[in-house]
């Protein structure tokens, strides 16, 4: 008898007798040392199923049509609260998508830690401490032994993910349901992460259960694979297997939909749009009681970068590097010293009003599509705001022109433009967000994350989308991204920023092929798993 089974299960949310189920009839085994991936598409219902295996939906909105859930004997769907008390936290454990949203942030995370010591083992605090230590020292947080008392936003957002995974193993489980549990990490965190969870998974015996939407982390990490969609699974087997020979033409989509290729050549006539020389960006740090200036953190360190008409710059590095304090700089929305040459004009020292006319020749694309788009505009609303700040369009209806001639240029259909961000999925929301930016005719867009928050199929459709749009346009980018496969894809140039400072710069090509800063080698490793030699060549 496997550990988990999974059959039949049903997940639907309402009581509405014709609606659409999240999840319809999935099945699937875990056995006891196994890691097995559930892979799929935002919406597809791999969150769903997992939170179903502990019942930790919203219950009696979400419920079971049908469906059977056995754990090592125990009938998941008919356990007592008690029952299922005991083995939340316990026996299986989970790690969520999001720590920061996860972890309480009044609490420090030594108590957070302990909470599930306390509830399933009863330890007393002095033991407790001694668990918590032990498990900090687990998942290679041991230098925060000494910050026990710390609240969660006291640490990194990799740093968080580990605290949440000594969390999940407090009690050595049987299962741990891990859910997206890379996602908003630079590479060579995740890395890290993937790493502590392999190994701990083959120290303690423990299966896994890997839900992600990137098919890279599947692959170096599962034993088996469930591919998800439409609230079905669609294949499931062992994983190399599946990825070498998918036979379901969705797995066959999802498989070749990571972004490739590479951009057009920048003309040889293409005039420069953006140079910055010797930028820089510090933030004082204060003490005493008159805040008398005693330092500064350098966040922006002697920056030089050259931005030309059809042109993409790179922007790589980890959390923290300063790529996106660089970028608002350039854009002068953040205070900075340096040379800053837009379009031939020195801009550092204009003035508010001096700027604005300039403004429309420079957008911005943010990271999260959903975030960035007011919820109570519509589409049209949300487009036209720009034309209305720089006094562009001419009347209503030139505006609704205009307006839809954007939205047709990024592929979505103008007849929707009364309608709200709400309605649209991830992928049409970052549509909108460069509609946005598009219909004021820039020369230079900032693409600050652009592609993070979305699916793998989603990110190829937007990389696309860039370089369509920048050989139509000649428009000029500079793109920040610590997903490496995405800058491959885009970028010409790339600058490898860390701690502000510019550690190496230099064609893509070059930079990705044959990288010659140590920091440089491992950015590339942990995002493409390749090995240097000694001449710094890399194979992949």
């Amino acid at each position: 008898m496997a550990l988990l089974e999974v059959r039949n299960l049903s997940v639907s949310f309402g009581r509405v007798p014709n609606e659409m189920k999240a999840v319809k009839g999935v099945s699937f085994d875990l056995d006891r040392g196994q890691t097995a991936g559930i892979v799929g598409e935002s919406g597809s219902g791999k969150s769903v199923t997992a939170l179903s295996i502990l019942k930790l939906l919203p219950y009696p909105m979400a419920w079971h049509p049908s469906g059977q859930i056995r754990f090592d004997r125990t009938d998941m769907m008919r356990a007592s609260d008690a029952e299922l008390r005991a083995i939340r936290g316990n026996r299986i454990a989970m790690i969520f998508q999001e720590p920061i949203n996860s972890l309480n942030p009044l609490h420090s995370i030594e108590r957070q830690i302990s909470e599930v010591l306390n509830v399933h083992k009863h330890m007393g605090v002095r033991q407790a401490r001694m668990r918590v230590e032990e498990l900090l020292d687990l998942v290679g947080l041991g230098e925060a032994k000494s910050r026990l008392h710390a609240l969660p936003h006291e640490f990194s957002g990799g740093q968080q993910q580990r605290i949440m995974i000594a969390m999940a193993l407090a009690n050595e489980p049987e299962i741990l349901i891990a859910d997206e549990p890379t996602t908003a990490l630079d590479v060579t965190v995740q890395a890290q992460v993937l790493k502590l969870l392999k190994d701990l998974t083959n120290e303690l015996g423990m299966a896994m259960l890997l839900i992600t939407h990137d098919l890279g982390i599947v692959r170096r990490m599962s034993d088996t694979v469930h591919v998800m969609t439409n609230g079905q699974i669609v294949e499931t087997g062992p994983t190399e297997q599946v990825y070498a020979n998918p036979q379901h033409p969705y797995t066959q989509r999802l498989l070749a939909s990571e972004p490739r290729g590479r951009p057009d050549p920048v003309p040889q006539d293409s005039k420069e749009i953006l140079h910055a020389a010797d930028l820089r960006v510090w933030f004082p740090i204060k003490k005493g009681v008159i805040r008398r200036t005693v330092g500064h953190i350098k966040a922006v360190d002697g920056v030089t970068l050259t931005v030309r008409e059809s042109h993409t710059l790179g922007i790589v590095g980890e959390s923290g590097s300063g790529k996106s304090t660089l970028a608002r700089a350039l854009l002068r929305l953040e205070r900075s010293t340096g040379e800053i040459v837009f379009q031939g004009r020195a801009i550092q020292n204009l003035s508010r009003a001096q700027m604005r006319p300039l403004r429309r020749e420079m957008q911005i694309v943010f990271q999260d599509p959903f975030g960035s788009l007011s919820p109570r505009m519509s589409v049209f609303q949300i487009v036209e705001e720009g034309l209305l700040v720089h006094d562009e369009g001419g009347g209503y209806s030139a505006r609704r022109t205009r307006v839809a001639e954007a939205l047709a240029e990024v592929g979505l259909d103008p007849a929707t433009m009364d309608r709200y961000p709400h309605e649209f999925s991830g992928g049409q929301r970052q549509r909108i967000c460069v509609a946005r930016a598009l219909v004021l005719k820039p020369k230079l867009i900032v693409l600050d994350e652009p592609t993070s928050a979305l699916d793998m199929s989603v990110q190829a459709q937007i990389v696309e989308l860039f370089r369509t749009l920048q050989v139509r346009h000649k428009l000029a980018y500079l793109f920040i991204s610590h997903d490496l496969k995405v800058v491959r894809a885009l970028a010409h140039d790339i600058v490898v920023l860390r701690r502000g400072v510019v550690v190496e710069a230099g064609a893509a090509d070059t930079i990705f092929d044959t990288p010659t800063e140590a920091y440089t080698k491992a950015l590339m490793k942990a995002a493409f798993k390749i090995e240097a030699d000694e001449t710094g060549a890399v194979a992949r």
